[in-house]
């Protein structure tokens, strides 16, 4: 069984349990504190069973635990995994209530870079998390920087592992043409710093001025107020940026341009990094979570919150020559494909929690 927050939201959590409910040959029942897309349905298919509880409130938590605490006794799984954090809370108090020993297990996917960029509700949760993280049977993180954030913060469980997001392989063209387009595929949220990204892309236009940007990712559309007063506050000019706001083909995406950027100021494991390695782009990101670590030699990484920094990591990219973009592609493929590949982190999941 596995226990997440919200299976509605397209961000890293929802999308790697997609693929390994995809991979799996196991039955499952996958509960979800608020609901359940029909878009996850479909991109898990299998025999996959959906129960949404429909949480809308704080108040309504606590009769969420118990429907979930029923529906554990009832269905007797072999054994749970709970996805974020209110996942967890939820996920292990409903596991005592309910009568049936099973082994429960957290999964992390949160760095705690900057806590100030988390809503209020993500704090709470994660210092409650903290008070009760004893009581899994193990927790998964997935990046190294997690681990010790968490630990640092006083999580305490004498089984904690490092298990890494997994990424299909996709069928991509060589490249063919030097970088022209930047990229960036994030929810409107002060944790992924638009506004960093905004400046930074002024600045690299002043520079450059035929570079054009696309973003996508809730509420990143024409229409959003506070969008438009960020990109007129950096001064980067409407006609050198396309907003998308929300795309379900992600494919479309990576594939319309030349480099990712991520400007967060806080990440666990970012799945857009590897995904868009994973089509050959290369990429430049701020020092969070994991993102360093994956992108490795393959890209550029920069301090988070400093737009100069963001500017001038775009500009080098825009430098290179077709030859070094070709290596810089062919290297960030190559670098998915050898440390992150689904089956492998598949693999190690079902270790991990077999031992329950």
């Amino acid at each position: 069984m596995h226990v997440i927050t919200n299976y509605t939201a397209n961000a890293g959590a929802e999308a790697m349990l997609s693929r390994l409910l995809r991979v799996s040959t196991e039955p499952a029942v996958v509960a979800s504190l608020i609901d359940i897309s029909d878009s996850h349905r479909d991109l898990a298919g299998g025999s996959i069973r959906y129960v949404p509880l429909r949480v809308n409130s704080i108040t309504g938590a606590l009769p969420a635990i118990t429907r979930l605490s029923r529906l554990i006794a009832r269905e007797r799984p072999r054994v749970i995994l709970c996805w974020m954090y209110h996942a967890m809370i939820a996920g292990v108090l409903a596991a005592r209530l309910s009568g049936h020993r099973v082994p429960v297990f957290w999964n992390v996917r949160q760095s705690l870079d900057d806590p100030s960029a988390l809503s209020w509700n993500t704090r709470q949760a994660v210092r409650l998390a903290r008070l009760l993280s004893r009581m899994p049977d193990g927790i998964i993180f997935n990046s190294s920087r997690a681990l010790e954030h968490h630990r640092s913060f006083g999580f305490s469980n004498q089984n904690m592992e490092v298990i890494p997001n997994g990424f299909e392989p996709v069928a991509i063209q060589p490249a063919c043409r030097v970088p022209q387009v930047f990229g960036i595929a994030a929810r409107l949220h002060r944790q992924k710093d638009h506004a960093t990204f905004f400046r930074a892309a002024a600045l690299v236009q002043r520079r450059h001025p035929a570079t054009r940007f696309l973003a996508v990712g809730a509420g990143l559309c024409d229409d959003n107020a506070t969008v438009r007063s960020m990109i007129a506050e950096s001064g980067l000019p409407d006609s050198a940026i396309k907003l998308r706001g929300e795309v379900t083909d992600m494919d479309a995406f990576y594939r319309s341009i030349d480099v990712l950027v991520l400007s967060s100021r806080t990440e666990g494991f970012p799945n857009v990094v590897a995904e868009a390695m994973s089509y050959g782009r290369p990429v430049i990101t701020t020092d969070v979570g994991e993102a360093a670590a994956v992108v490795g030699d393959t890209g550029l990484v920069v301090p988070p919150g400093d737009a100069n920094a963001l500017a001038e990591g775009m500009c080098r990219m825009l430098d290179i020559d077709l030859h070094a973009y070709v290596g810089l592609s062919n290297a960030a493929r190559r670098r998915v494909d050898e440390n992150y590949s689904l089956p492998q982190v598949a693999r190690h999941y079902d270790l991990f929690i077999g031992q329950g």
